[in-house]
């Protein structure tokens, strides 16, 4: 699966520690997520379309 976490993180001048705790997930979570070796659980990728305000299909693709 491939996400945008990266580039959204980065457009609001987040840290990954940041975003972790704004998620209540560990830094580690949000780096294993941003390099694809992690693909979330469902709530997890909805919380974090909630907290960009987007559409999980926004942040989340899938590949092929």
């Amino acid at each position: 699966m491939r996400n945008r976490l990266r580039v959204l993180r980065a457009e609001r001048s987040w840290s990954q520690g940041e975003l972790a705790d704004r998620l209540g997930v560990s830094r580690q979570t949000v780096n294993a997520i941003e390099t694809g070796r992690y693909d979330p659980s469902l709530p997890l990728a909805f919380s974090i379309a909630r907290l960009f305000d987007l559409a999980i299909e926004q942040v989340f693709e899938p590949e092929g």
